[in-house]
């Protein structure tokens, strides 16, 4: 049974955050979690963030079962584009120029590979 997370309006642009995304896509939850303890990237840690609080609703969902023997692992992640701050900053001969501060949405689904034998 799969769990999902969502971080929204988060303040950097999608690009840096797809750069973060693509190294954990579709891998195991613990080697994701090195993962991103390791990343240089400030982005790693809101992502680490998610991705705990995906496990969490995980748990909530399949009470009794613990995560690591349930061989869980990160179905699905999805970065799209928030919500764009416009600002101006001076240019030279009293114009401006216009600044996009960009934000983006993270959807983080994680399940169990472990398939239950029907009976």
């Amino acid at each position: 049974m799969e769990a999902v997370a969502k971080l929204n309006n988060c303040p950097t642009s999608p690009r840096k955050m797809r750069l973060v995304v693509d190294l954990i896509r579709g891998e195991n939850v613990e080697k994701a979690l090195y993962i991103l303890k390791y990343s240089n990237k400030e982005v790693s840690q809101r992502v680490e963030k998610l991705l705990l609080s995906a496990i969490k609703n995980w748990e909530q969902k399949n009470e009794g079962l613990r995560p690591e023997e349930s061989n869980l692992y990160i179905k699905a992640v999805q970065v799209n584009g928030g919500r764009m701050l416009k600002r101006l900053r001076p240019a030279p001969q009293g114009r401006g120029h216009r600044i996009r501060k960009r934000s983006n949405h993270v959807i983080l689904v994680v399940d169990s590979k472990n398939i239950e034998p029907q009976n």
